[in-house]
């Protein structure tokens, strides 16, 4: 696998790619079917903004190889269930090793799904509401610096739906997680130019049908 100065990889399968999937089969398959593609489910959106935030002082391939047991562990995110978790629950979350043991994060998805009901109350859906800050290509980062742009990018839709989460409650949300949350449900494309999955997911965000 070789790398270029574009932050774009050749593949062993003779593909071009962003850089940072590597050759991990799991990461791969994830960057190619998965990332930057538009999504407006409920629970798949409620599922990566709390699974961003246990990420936090990890690498998303560990929370990635994890998912299956999150979702199990979670009760699929869906949110209206997570909201009514309790201490019960919480020791029950603190004892599956097949998840990230973190009291602090564990607490926070769980009012996070409490916010996330009021949320969606309000805004109709939780889809709405995130989508509705879809940046223009203005609001973008500037910069070339192709693994600071994947591994910590701020900007201001992300500052701005950080700080308006942290208003109504929710934890664990800061300006990078809500970026690369951002990235990852479409709202986004950060393949990059030049990359296989580019046009493919511009394709399926121009057909995409925007919530609200």
């Amino acid at each position: 696998m070789e790398k270029n100065n574009s932050g774009l990889m050749l593949g062993a399968d003779g593909a071009v790619r962003c850089f940072w999937p590597g050759s991990l089969p799991d990461y791969l398959h994830y960057h190619d079917h998965e990332w930057g593609r538009p999504v407006a489910d409920e629970h798949r959106l409620f599922e990566k903004i709390c699974l961003e935030g246990f990420q936090s002082g990890l690498s998303w391939l560990t929370i990635l190889r994890k998912r299956e047991s999150f979702r199990e562990a979670f009760s699929g995110f869906d949110f209206d269930k997570v909201a009514e978790y309790g201490e019960s629950d919480i020791e029950r979350l603190l004892g599956n090793p097949g998840i990230v043991r973190h009291r602090g994060k564990i607490v926070s998805t769980i009012n996070n799904a409490k916010r996330a009901r009021e949320l969606a109350d309000e805004a109709g859906s939780l889809a709405a509401w995130f989508w509705k800050f879809e940046p223009g290509a203005d609001d973008r980062p500037k910069v070339v610096d192709y693994p600071t742009l994947i591994a910590n990018p701020t900007t201001p839709t992300s500052t701005r739906i950080s700080k308006d989460l942290k208003k109504r409650g929710w934890s664990f949300v800061g300006p990078t997680t809500v970026y690369a949350f951002m990235q990852a449900m479409g709202l986004v494309n950060d393949h990059i130019e030049g990359c296989m999955c580019r046009e493919k997911v511009e394709a399926e965000r121009r057909a995409f049908k925007r919530p609200g």
